[in-house]
Order: structure tokens, then C-alpha cells, then sequence
């Protein structure tokens, strides 16, 4: 299993970015005036900064540039940047996971000498992907023959030599800020999905963000209308189902996200607690705010633990093979737990406050906002859970939608 005890690169890197959140975001993001008009606007100059720290391309390879971090403390990175500020972990984390399955995976080596010096050179450079959303709804498909990858919003025809593309895609992570898509498409003449690098430029193709997205991090709408893409910007088989990764057992950085504010919470719990004093002494000392506490804390602890069992499992995955790990999906196995158990812990630290834990001007409403993000957007915790029985009775799913019963 994992080590608790984190390598002296993985402290130092955790520190830095610790400070880099106490110095710099957080002074910017918890602004009363800020909270109260509920301002989500990214902080586009901390963003550079971060970048320049090297959080853009903490994943990337050391070959093509990056930092070549493991998943876990790319998980460590999401937490504490979490717990700053949701949204700015949010984009960070998707940007730097896409350019290494990106430029590490899943671009020939032509395609790298367009994008890749582009990416490193550019500290706004963003990426995203359209047209998969990570997972089919299981619903009624629980334990029955459908694919992995959800049947593309977005059609690509070949047009002599170019694709054309039409469609649309909704809820795209980073769309407002991205440089280039990763379009998750359907292929004429072919039964599988495809993936196609689209600049953000491109004729045809057009964004509109949403004001207040229900996701962390910016999004919007993007839209093909007979959009042209050359055909060397067609990325390497199997692409799509590196981009729509769903067996539950990727990198779990949506969960470490999930912690970073939950113990933000707590953090701010604790530290009222042992100013506010009631009945002539500080209410820490009371037992029943005590309790409460210590209950947030063992929810920390235990939700920890899952996010780095999970990210572990993901850098290592052999041990699945030799049964050195449950053979379930880790990611989705935290998922549940870690939304679930870190909402009541967030809803616990917010009433620590008593009536300032839902002012508008208080951060904690903003904590609340942010863990109820992480329990309902994206793919549901019902459906998590029939990814999980599947998992329990032997049941695989392929990428190209080929199913079967494991032995």
C-alpha cells in the first residue's frame, strides 16, 4: 500500500503550495465583499503565478517539459489549492491532468511540436475536453451491454482530406478559458469514437459560458457549426477512451478537491472555536463543541485516507493484478464516501458558527455551496454505486462497449 510517510519532494511541494494559498489566494478569493456578491471570477494573475510555479504542468512529463508528478501528489496539489479556493484548484487540476494524457499519451509526435511549445510558453494556455462527459449514466444499463464511452454529442465527416464538425457539447470544464479542445467525436465510417485537437480560434466553433456554473472551476457551451479540422489534428486510437475514462479507477483529484474544502472548513471551525468564548471560557472547551469537532476531524482522516488509497492504486495498477488491492474502482469507491461523509462535516464546521456560518459575507456559505458542488455535479453518487455492484459481481465493461462476466 501507499506510504503515509511522503518524500521529502512531495513535503516540499505541498509547503510551497500551502504558502502560495495562505500568501496569495486566499486574501484575494475570501474577501468579504467578494463572498457577498458571490463573485466567482477567476483570479487570472494568480493563475499565471501558479503557472509559472509549475501547477499548469505538475503532471506533464519531465521529457515534454512538466514536472512528471505522480498522481499522488498531484492529489496532494488539488487539496491544498481546494483549500483556498475550489474553483482555482478546479481549473488548475484539469489543465494539468489533460496535457500529460494529452502529450504524454495520446498526441503523435508531429502534433507535440505544434502544441507542446505552445503550452509551455503561454502561462494562460488552458486545455479542455467536449464532447465526453467522463462516463455513461448506468440507469438501466445496470448489468446490460452498453459502452463505457458515451455515444459523442459531436459528429466529425470526413470532407476531402479535412473534418467537418457539428454539435455541440455542454458543461465543458475550462471552455471559457481553453486554448485547444480535446473533441471526443463520432467518426463517419468508423464505429468508434475518435478525438480531435481544435484550436479555441477555429472557424465554427463557438463558446458561451455559464454565469454560475454547477461545477467547480469556469465552464460553458460549446458549439460546432461546420467547423474544419485539418486531419493531422486526429489523435492516436484509443484516445477517447483515455479521455472518457470511466472504470473507476483514474485519478481521483475531484475527491482531493473535495477534501481541500471540507478542511478549510474545519480549519475555520477550529480556529473560532478557540477565540469565541461563552460562558467564560473558550467553546472548544465545551464537550459538545468538542465532540463535534473531533467528529469533523475523524471524517478528514478516514476521507483522506480513501482519496490517497485511490491515487496510489492509480500510479500503481499492477497491484490489482496480483491482488495486492480489492478488485473494486477506487476513484468511485471515494467518490461516494468522500462527498457524502465531507458534506455533514462542512454542514457540521458552518454551525460551529451559530448565524455567521450563513452570512453572505462569511466563507463558510461558500464551503457549504462548494461541497454540495462535489456531492450532486457530474456523474451521481447513484450511479457511482451500480459502478461499485457491477464491480462486486464480476461485471467488466470495455471501452469499445464489448461486455463481459469476469471469471
Amino acid at each position: 500500500m501507499y506510504n503515509l510517510h511522503l518524500s521529502p519532494e512531495q513535503l516540499e511541494i505541498r509547503d510551497t503550495v500551502r504558502e502560495f494559498g495562505a500568501q496569495k489566494i486566499k486574501p484575494v478569493v475570501l474577501k468579504s465583499d467578494r463572498l457577498d456578491v458571490r463573485d466567482r471570477t477567476l483570479p487570472m494573475d494568480l493563475l499565471d503565478l501558479a503557472s509559472r510555479m509549475g501547477l499548469r504542468g505538475l503532471a506533464l512529463s519531465e521529457d515534454a517539459g512538466g514536472a512528471g508528478s505522480d498522481n499522488l501528489t498531484c492529489c496532494l496539489v488539488a487539496e491544498e489549492l481546494a483549500a483556498c479556493d475550489a474553483d482555482f484548484a478546479a481549473v488548475l487540476a484539469e489543465t494539468s491532468w489533460l496535457a500529460h494524457v494529452l502529450f504524454d499519451q495520446a498526441m503523435t509526435a508531429e502534433q507535440c511540436d505544434g502544441f507542446l511549445p505552445r503550452f509551455l510558453a503561454d502561462d494562460r494556455f488552458h486545455l479542455a475536453i467536449a464532447g465526453g462527459d467522463g462516463g455513461a449514466r448506468l440507469g438501466i444499463n445496470y448489468h446490460r451491454q452498453a459502452s463505457d464511452i458515451p455515444a459523442p454529442t459531436i459528429t466529425a465527416t470526413d470532407s476531402g482530406g479535412d473534418f467537418t464538425l457539428n454539435g455541440a457539447a455542454d458543461w465543458v470544464a475550462n471552455a471559457p478559458i481553453a486554448n485547444v479542445f480535446a473533441v471526443v467525436v463520432a467518426l463517419s465510417g468508423r464505429r468508434d469514437a475518435g478525438a480531435l485537437l481544435v484550436p479555441a480560434d477555429s472557424a465554427g466553433l463557438a463558446v458561451r459560458a455559464h454565469d454560475r456554473p454547477w461545477r467547480h472551476g469556469v465552464a460553458g457551451r460549446v458549439t460546432f457549426e461546420d467547423c474544419r479540422v485539418p486531419r493531422g489534428h486526429l489523435l492516436k486510437d484509443g484516445a477517447a477512451a483515455l479521455l472518457t475514462r470511466a472504470d473507476g479507477r483514474g485519478i481521483p483529484l475531484d475527491q482531493a478537491i473535495n477534501l481541500g474544502i471540507a478542511r478549510a472548513a474545519y480549519e475555520a471551525a477550529l480556529d473560532y472555536a478557540r477565540l469565541r468564548v461563552q460562558g467564560g471560557r473558550p467553546i472548544i472547551e465545551h464537550q459538545a463543541i468538542a465532540t463535534k469537532l473531533a467528529d469533523i476531524a475523524i471524517r478528514l482522516e478516514v476521507a483522506r485516507a480513501a482519496v490517497w488509497g485511490a491515487a496510489w492504486a492509480s500510479d500503481h495498477p499492477a497491484a490489482f493484478a496480483d491482488r495486492s488491492l480489492p478488485d473494486l474502482p477506487l476513484q468511485t469507491v471515494a467518490q461516494v464516501f468522500v462527498s457524502e461523509t465531507l458534506h455533514k462535516a462542512v454542514r457540521d464546521a458552518a454551525e460551529l458558527f451559530g448565524a455567521m456560518g450563513v452570512m453572505r459575507d462569511m466563507p463558510l456559505q461558500k464551503y457549504v455551496h462548494d461541497a454540495l458542488v462535489c456531492m450532486h455535479g457530474g456523474v451521481s453518487n447513484g450511479d457511482a454505486r451500480l459502478r461499485i455492484a457491477e464491480g462486486l459481481a464480476g461485471f467488466r465493461r470495455s471501452g469499445n462497449g464489448a461486455q463481459v462476466a469476469a471469471e
